[in-house]
């Protein structure tokens, strides 16, 4: 399924408005929505440098211009885009857009992207691309004719424009490196590459239909991991604990007891979230998975029967949202710890407000205020991120050599220890 700022109105949820209830215009709703959001999210829109008196101007103009329904959904989509919130959107609406699928789906070119510094990586190519000749490792020059980098960053300006809601750049970089290259089934994309010889090709792909889009979040996870729900867990090659996180759902401290049962007594533990999406789950539980039974640390009480009490190394990336951020966050902030990533997390976790507008045409969703405003030195996480303690920027050769260079690196931190004074929690020894 495709994110849910990139939801077209194929997918957009219809309800109907009240019997004998007259739509408002264009230009009335327009007015509604923008003064009702630049006084919600005032904050907001100050932290993010958005002149919202300029935008309320230019939309209100342009809704003067509207002629048909599918004219006011775009509008109204373009507008929620604007306020760079990776939640903001039309959750609800009497009218549709315009069906530009013609009967096709919307799919990727089984391949994924990666940025290194300047560089566009392939980060994984599968199925049909692997047999065309790419695969990870190799660099992308350019992108049906246009160099890599300048293709990724027009596609994450133009996904914005068509309404794709970003929080950060490093969100919308990361999801041109994969929703991006996506498009309706049958379009083609070339790509030309070069490989570890220096040798060039451009290989032409065909977007042949499935969700092939969405990341999966490691780049090489351990071999022969269990799976709990969507969680995956074992252990590394080293011997070490690893969890991958790839949603927040309420039941995830009951999936973490059955994990950390199963792992046992390690020497330190991996708990990698890249590409979690989210969810909603009590906090405080998970934590106290990571604490003895009974202990104190901060806010949290260790109650688990089965808690992992040693050292930790979080692993992020721009694919991290929402509730993914909040519990990667909580344990680098609350000093139980390390936090390693090649980039920090996308920055789109909020409370958010729901509004619809005169005559019920259009229920819309945005940000009002960021989660956990103690993060950052106070600032929150909306429109930032969780940064990590340290930056590790992906390895070519790693990925050529099928390694993760973020896990290389968390299992070099287990071995030797972590920097002096960044971590506060030394709990007892792993046994």
């Amino acid at each position: 399924m495709r994110p849910h700022h990139l939801i077209t109105s194929l997918a957009a949820a219809i309800t109907l408005a009240s019997p004998g209830q007259e739509p408002a215009s264009p230009v009335a709703e327009i007015d509604f929505l923008t003064t009702e959001i630049g006084q919600q999210a005032k904050a907001l829109l100050t932290t993010k440098a958005i002149d919202w008196k300029s935008v309320r101007e230019e939309f209100l103009a342009a809704a003067a211009q509207v002629q048909t329904d599918a004219d006011q959904y775009a509008l109204v989509r373009r507008l929620m885009a604007r306020l760079q919130d990776g939640h903001a959107g039309i959750l609800r609406s009497t009218v549709k857009g315009p069906d530009e699928s013609k009967g096709r789906r919307y799919t990727g070119p089984r391949v994924h992207l990666i940025l290194i510094g300047e560089k566009v990586l392939i980060r994984s190519a599968f199925k049909d691309a692997a047999e065309a000749g790419l695969r990870a490792g190799q660099e992308v020059l350019r992108i049906d004719g246009q160099p890599a980098l300048e293709w990724l960053n027009t596609k994450a300006a133009e996904m914005q424009r068509q309404g794709s809601g970003f929080s950060t750049k490093q969100q919308a970089l990361y999801s041109a490196c994969h929703w991006g290259l996506a498009d309706w089934e049958g379009t083609p994309i070339v790509f030309e590459v070069k490989d570890e010889s220096g040798a060039e090709k451009s290989v032409k792909r065909i977007r042949n239909g499935g969700p092939n889009f969405a990341p999966y979040g490691p780049l090489f996870p351990p071999k022969d991991l269990g799976f709990v729900g969507r969680q995956s867990f074992g252990k590394t090659a080293s011997g070490f604990g690893y969890i991958h996180l790839r949603d927040i759902p309420d039941s995830l401290p009951i999936q973490l007891d059955q994990m950390l049962e199963k792992i046992g007594q390690v020497p330190g533990l991996i708990l990698d979230m890249r590409a979690n999406g989210g969810g909603g789950c009590d906090h405080a539980a998970v934590f106290s998975r990571f604490l003895a039974k009974g202990q104190q640390w901060g806010y949290y009480e260790g109650k688990s029967d089965h808690p992992f009490t040693g050292p930790i190394v979080v692993i992020v990336d721009a694919g991290v949202r929402s509730a993914g951020e909040t519990v990667a966050g909580m344990f680098k902030e609350d000093g139980r710890a390390y936090m390693i990533g090649d980039s920090p997390t996308a920055g789109m976790s909020s409370q958010k407000s729901e509004i619809t507008t005169p005559g019920g045409r259009f229920t819309v969703r945005f940000s009002v205020h960021s989660n956990m405003g103690r993060f950052n030195k106070g600032r929150g996480i909306e429109g930032i991120g969780v940064l990590p303690h340290e930056i590790v920027p992906v390895k070519s050769e790693d990925l050529l050599q099928d390694h993760d260079t973020l896990i290389i690196r968390a299992e070099e931190l287990l071995k030797s220890g972590f920097p002096e004074d960044i971590v506060d929690y030394t709990g007892p020894a792993a046994k």
